[in-house]
């Protein structure tokens, strides 16, 4: 890399990601601050941090909003032209941070920039499948924050999940993917969509009885950034039937995911299988509203 990247803060957001948290600072290099932001952990992700030249701190999640990274964004006191939002299994190639380097050089009319999380899966980078996604992840500090969706479900999640990021300002985009890839095993991966399927659950139920999401939110449009086409989709897939089939003849056989094989099915089967979650959760959420049943009877 010729050129070091300019001023910029990165934000990793972390709990028990010992598997992944070394290879995610090492690619850190070029930032002039790595700041990372730990729910009490409780294996060696504090001290791997440290010794890879993080600031560390703690995250107590007591509800509601801001969750773990608006809430970094609300404390931290950013000295940087530029924050980069990460997580542990988020690594920053050479010729991303080249890019970066160059858009960002100079004056740059854009205030964030959307960056796509290039999705590796048991072992294989994936070309095909359409699960690669964009998401704005590159900002100036004090022009963005995560939107802020209404939920009647109940989940022990204190970080964002699907919420994206507002900026107030024009909005460009990088061509260079970082790499995603979590090392912590395919139990890990599901166990981790479970809550995020119970998450989803209500996020869908408060939509669906309020028609919006929340009071500051992502536009869903058609032919608006990537974010706001995926929230106009979103928007129509609520309310299809047989949903989950549609998903996965959507990644395996619409984005040509059975290219990528095996581990292609897999992603597919996994993708389907998380929505019919979504549906079940949504179900018997919508039947615990209607008789005021307690969660957990």
């Amino acid at each position: 890399m010729k050129n070091k990247a300019p001023s910029i803060t990165v934000v990793v957001s972390v709990k028990n990601e010992a598997k992944n948290i070394v290879r995610c600072l090492k690619s850190l290099g070029p930032a002039r601050r790595v700041v990372v932001i730990d729910s009490n952990s409780t294996d060696e992700t504090v001290s791997l941090a440290k010794a890879g030249g993080a600031e560390v701190m703690q995250f107590a999640y007591s509800g509601g909003y801001p969750k773990k990274r608006q809430w970094a964004l609300n404390t931290l006191n950013f000295s940087t032209d530029w924050v980069l939002l990460l997580d542990a299994d988020e690594v920053v190639p050479d010729a991303l941070w080249q890019e970066i380097s160059e858009k960002l050089t100079g004056t740059s009319p854009y205030c964030g920039y959307l960056i796509t999380k290039g999705f590796h899966f048991l072992g294989r980078k994936f070309r095909f499948g359409g699960f690669s996604h964009s998401a704005v992840a590159l900002f100036r500090p004090g022009t963005a924050a995560f939107e802020e969706l209404n939920n009647a479900g109940e989940t022990p999640l204190d970080m964002e999940v699907h919420e994206r990021v507002i900026v107030n300002g024009p909005i460009g985009r990088l061509q260079t993917p970082l790499i995603h890839e979590d090392f912590k095993g395919l139990s890990a991966y599901i166990e981790r969509h479970n809550h995020y399927s119970s998450w989803e659950a209500g996020v869908r139920y408060c939509y669906l009885k309020s028609g919006h999401y929340g009071n500051s939110t992502i536009r869903p449009r058609l032919f608006g950034n990537v974010q706001e086409r995926r929230r106009f989709l979103k928007n129509l897939a609520v309310r299809v039937p047989c949903e989950p089939w549609w998903w996965f003849l959507y990644h395996y056989v619409v984005r040509l995911g059975f290219l990528e094989w095996r581990p292609g099915l897999i992603a597919s089967q996994i993708r389907a299988h998380y929505i019919s979650q979504v549906r079940a959760k949504l179900y018997e959420l919508k039947l615990r509203q209607r008789y005021k049943t307690p969660a957990g009877q």
